[in-house]
């Protein structure tokens, strides 16, 4: 099991203990996080699944590819650390991510 924090934008977290391949998305849809509204249901498709990784995390993370950055286009509130959770799979090379929803979706 990987951990993985998902901080809603009241300030509660979430702190979870995830299978390595699942997504952030697949996750947060999991345990009810709040602002995670996955629409598409992870295929890439909107901008709802958007959060902000947290700084200390960004190089781990890495930047998006394409499809998700012209997705990006349509968040609310993009910032140089923000990803579509369902693009970001965890791995042991992100055990303790943390990552941040925004105030609201696209």
């Amino acid at each position: 099991m990987t951990k993985l924090t998902i901080v809603a934008f009241d300030g509660t977290r979430f702190d979870l203990n995830v299978d390595e391949g699942s997504t952030v998305m697949e996750n947060a849809v999991r345990n009810s996080v709040p602002g995670i509204e996955a629409e598409c249901g992870g295929a890439c498709a909107c901008a709802t699944c958007h959060v902000y990784v947290d700084e200390e995390w960004t190089e781990k993370v890495g930047g998006p590819e394409a499809m998700e950055e012209d997705m990006l286009d349509f968040a609310f509130d993009v910032r140089p650390n923000s990803r579509l959770s369902c693009q970001i799979k965890m791995k042991s090379a992100l055990d303790g991510l943390v990552v941040h929803v925004p105030e609201r979706q696209a």
